[in-house]
């Protein structure tokens, strides 16, 4: 950069800082109620209610509010003191948004009535108290229970439907220790956890048990506060991210950043338990600053116990990580520790089993459902399992529906489920947990309990029903919501390797990035190959009781070689001719000859598609004892 250009730049910096400080001014005169002075008025709580919502997570309050607008008496119980749960105690202050390809946002409704109620995608914890309870105390047949010692489901056997023979008819709350029964028609569980659900006898998944990671869960994030940070720090903050840091994966705005992933890489935690991850920063009405960076591994989120722990090393370890800020991070140098969030951030828990669970294929295909209640686009962001499994971005849908069906539960009637813990797979969750796509549902699920008052029937029956989800889906429109029907063609679905990226990317094993790039057709590393196949094998499940010590050559890596090490796990010595020959004659390379004609030659490297097909044919073999 010229000097004129530096003086130009210096200027321009020096301006805004002024323009700044006056803003800091006003909006702090602005901005000095709290949200507790609109906390929801106190109402007296009734025996009996049309709705019931359990958690006054957004999407709880979303579901809520609905279900009030839409004609039902509604009773939103939380054991917490203040609504928004995730964003207001854990104090997640950026929302992950959902665009269209056109660049709309996808969810509106009551998604929207949020967010023009804050600063944008990144917000002032109190201004999201605030909001949160002005969305409540516009309706007159909203009742808010906050402070509730516990709350848990009343469940009735029946002998028929639906099969498993369940149905939640209200709920069991302690509130100032006293014990009490309220009768509800039906009962949306929007807990963090899916408690409600799980305490009803509904059938769940934890963490990634589905693709074979036993006992793996997304880390958890204790999220705290940096205080003693001057607007012209943050303008350094900004600068640096601007113009200094050359990621395409950094930035800022006025109020948020993010970035600082080379600085972060040279902390060294106490623990293994622990990992300073690049900074994701929301700067605060009053000029302190949120971060979200610290990921805590191994906490069982269904255990207080365990929370708690995770809470304890975390805590212990924020000097260490501020002192290292200080020297590391520009803008950061005098910034002291001002406090951790009431709850940590938790990722993952409980996965229910719904009428339909969404897929991984579903999201990243871009698939559209004729009972669509809710769109989402983000990507599918896997954050890490332990120091041995990193964070990937498995791909980036373009937009994505998400159906009614996935917000019923299998066996137990009177209940919908709506938030990450809603009928996903683990895989698809990581881009349907996101705040937009939950509060959708939410209204969905709130309009939803108020057309089977009306009709006098089951959500199952509802979902089993062409003309009243189309009933649903209209009464959605009029209050706001978009649900036209898409068609978005998959891009990669004529590559012929497309199924053995399926299955390898089904194991959250492949990854795409932001633009959906898997090299399919570019060379694998004989190393990466060897990786990726142990891993393959372990979440398979398969019946292998010894596996083979496999080390690259560091020749051409060909089919040859591949199918050499496939047939070590099969415990045979063979050449790799020989390998190869023993695999044809199981049928591995039936059906797509032309695709493996070229790979028969050794000088042929084996491309990363052609790796992924490979294993895909040798695990259904060894899983087809007909082969």
């Amino acid at each position: 950069m010229s000097s004129n250009k530096k003086i130009a730049m210096l200027a321009l910096l020096a301006g805004l800082a002024v323009i700044a400080l006056a803003y800091a001014a006003i909006n702090s005169i602005i901005n000095r109620d709290t949200g507790n002075e609109y906390l929801p008025p106190p109402r007296s709580v009734g025996d009996a209610y049309d709705l019931i919502v359990v958690g006054g997570d957004p999407e709880g309050v979303a579901a809520a509010v609905s279900g009030a607008r839409n004609g039902l008496d509604v009773l939103l119980v939380d054991t917490r003191p203040e609504l928004g749960g995730l964003m207001t105690r854990g104090w997640l202050n950026s929302i992950d948004m959902n665009y269209g390809p056109g660049g709309e946002i996808l969810n509106k409704g009551i998604f929207q009535e949020f967010y023009d109620l804050v600063e944008g995608d990144s917000f002032d914890v109190q201004t999201a108290v605030r909001a949160f309870n002005r969305l409540v105390n516009a309706e007159e047949k909203l009742t808010v229970l906050l402070n509730a010692d516990s709350v848990i489901p009343v469940v009735k056997d029946v002998k028929n439907e639906p099969p498993g023979g369940r149905v939640v008819t209200g709920i069991r709350l302690v509130y100032g220790g006293v014990t009490r029964e309220i009768i509800a028609r039906n009962v949306i569980d929007a807990t963090q956890d899916g408690d409600m659900a799980a305490l009803a006898g509904v059938p769940f998944s934890l963490g990634q048990e589905d693709i074979g990671r036993q006992s793996s869960l997304m880390a958890a994030t204790l999220v705290f506060r940096l205080e003693n940070v001057s607007w012209l720090d943050w303008w350094k903050i900004r600068f640096y991210l601007t113009f200094t840091d050359a990621r395409k994966s950094t930035g800022a705005n006025r109020h948020s950043a993010w970035g600082f992933y080379d600085q972060t890489a040279l902390y060294k935690p106490s623990t293994d338990r622990l990992f300073l991850r690049g900074l994701n920063i929301g700067r605060q009405n009053d000029g302190s600053l949120l971060i979200n960076a610290l990921l805590i591994y191994g906490v069982d989120p269904l255990d207080p116990g365990s929370r708690e722990e995770a809470r304890e090393i975390a805590v212990k370890e924020l000097p260490a990580i501020v002192e290292f800020l200080n020297k590391k991070v520009s803008g950061l140098s005098k910034a002291g520790l001002g406090g951790v969030a009431p709850e940590l951030y938790v990722r993952e828990s409980r996965h229910i089993y719904g009428e339909y669970r969404l897929t991984l294929d579903d999201v990243l295909e871009n698939r559209d459902f004729d009972d669509r209640i809710a769109f989402g686009s983000y990507p599918v962001d896997m954050q890490p399992t332990d120091p041995g499994i990193p964070g990937i971005i498995i791909g980036a849908p373009q937009q994505y529906a998400v159906p009614f069906r996935c917000l019923v539960p299998q066996q137990v009637d009177g209940l919908l489920v709506v938030g990450r813990t809603a009928s996903f797979d683990s895989l698809a969750h990581g881009s349907a947990r996101t705040v937009p796509v939950g509060m959708a549902a939410g209204q969905a699920a709130g309009a939803a309990a108020a057309l089977v008052a009306e009709h006098h029937l089951t959500f199952r029956e509802l979902a089993a029903n062409r003309q009243l989800i189309a009933e649903l889906q209209r009464r959605l429109e009029e209050q706001g919501v978009e649900l036209e029907p898409f068609h978005i063609d998959n891009e990669l679905a004529g590559h012929e390797a497309y199924a053995g990226l399926k299955f390898i990317r089904g194991l959250g094993l492949a990854s795409g990035g932001y633009n959906n790039d898997y090299r399919l057709d570019q060379d694998i590393a004989e190393q990466r190959y060897i990786n990726i196949l142990y891993q393959v094998i372990k979440q398979s499940v398969l019946d292998i009781s010894e596996l083979p010590s496999l080390y690259p050559e560091g020749n051409i890596f060909n089919l040859h070689d591949a199918g050499y090490m496939l047939v070590k796990f099969l415990g045979l010595d063979l050449s790799k001719q020989a390998s190869l020959d023993y695999l044809a004659e199981k049928g591995i390379f039936t059906g797509q000859e032309d695709y493996w004609r070229d790979y028969m030659d050794p000088e042929k490297p084996l491309s990363h598609g052609a790796a992924y097909l490979l294993m895909k044919e040798f695990v259904e073999m060894l899983q087809d004892k007909r082969r």
